[in-house]
């Protein structure tokens, strides 16, 4: 295992020794091939830089006190690039060559991935681009898929702590009906602005409500939004969100430990009814919301005092945790165990 400084490496990008890649030519993928180059050779017209065919992915594979490595739920990842390919017109990578390419990499990066004790993990990103020169607006004929790692921190300082949240209006991450439920790159692109102006402002992130009515919660800059209250988890349903891994797990795991589940829109003003609220994905699984100022309208809906998390939100945050690490039975069988 190399020597890193596993609990203060953040989340951000460090080289490791291989990546695997896929081509698809003639209408078919190819061989998965392993590459040591951090570097791809790309034709000045390809359409991923030009009409935006790109997508991908987030997962994570977790070192666990029993020796064993684990990986999360990686057919669901397949199945959400999947429907991002159908959304922008590319061909989709097979769930059985997702899965066999994620553990490959992962295998041949042993080294890079994180003792258990430290909290960090080896995060995967997959990503599918489109290769071939166009000039038109028109889809690619070739395209790469490829799958990096690196050893990778908590998303947000302090890992497991609540954050201050904004409000912003005057920024849409994605429109009603576009590609707000895929995970294509635009997307975070049009977040870059509003997200700088709430780290400005002195925000963990921004807040995101719907394009059109301006009513509802729809995303916590890019994760989902979820709150407690009534003994119930209710979290947003929307056409541009896209739909997380990490919170469909949370709504499984909130049902398993008797609480309600709803999936509904949620309008601004129900935030004060809340008791917890937190916002959940693959890279920070969940980041309790201490407060959400709502500069606009001059309100502050405050989710915790002492800027602890709250107990609901403890209690999911634990269970999926001790999922993903092997502790706690695996009743849904969302691990894979990548080595034993």
């Amino acid at each position: 295992m190399k020597t890193i400084d596993w609990a203060n490496i953040g989340f951000g990008y460090m080289p490791t020794n291989y990546n695997v890649r896929c081509y698809y030519r003639d209408g078919k993928w190819g061989e998965i091939e392993v590459s040591s180059s951090e570097n791809i050779e790309l034709h000045m017209a390809a359409t991923c830089l030009h009409y935006g065919q790109e997508a991908f992915e987030g997962l994570k594979a977790y070192r666990c006190p029993d020796g064993k490595v684990r990986l999360f739920r990686p057919d669901e990842n397949a199945a959400r690039l999947q429907s991002t390919c159908r959304g922008i017109c590319m061909p989709e990578m097979p769930t059985e060559k997702f899965i066999e390419m994620a553990e490959k990499v992962i295998k041949l990066n042993q080294e890079f991935i994180p003792p258990y004790e430290t909290g960090a993990t080896l995060y995967l990103r997959p990503l599918l681009i489109g290769t071939s020169a166009q000039v038109g607006v028109h889809p690619a004929s070739e395209y790469l898929f490829m799958i990096f790692v690196t050893p990778v921190g908590p998303y947000f300082k302090g890992g497991f702590s609540s954050n201050p949240f904004v409000i912003l209006r005057d920024h849409d991450r994605a429109a009603p009906l576009g590609t707000g439920t895929y995970k294509v790159g635009g997307n975070y692109a049009a977040s870059l602005v509003p997200n700088k102006k709430a780290h400005d402002l002195g925000y963990a992130g921004e807040f995101y409500l719907d394009a059109k009515e301006k009513k509802y919660i729809d995303e916590c800059g890019a994760a989902n939004f979820f709150g407690i209250k009534n003994n119930t988890y209710v979290t947003p349903k929307s056409t541009s969100i896209l739909p997380s891994i990490t919170n469909k797990s949370l709504m499984q795991i909130a049902e398993d430990l008797g609480l309600t589940v709803e999936r509904r829109a949620i309008p601004v003003e129900e935030l004060s009814t809340f008791e917890e609220a937190g916002a959940c994905g693959t890279a920070a699984v969940i980041s309790p919301i201490e407060k959400i100022d709502d500069l606009d309208e001059n309100k502050t809906y405050t989710f915790t005092k002492d800027g602890k998390p709250g107990p609901v939100s403890e209690m999911l945050y634990n269970k999926l945790k001790n999922i993903q690490y092997g502790i706690e039975p695996d009743t849904h069988g969302w691990t894979r165990v990548v080595i034993e």
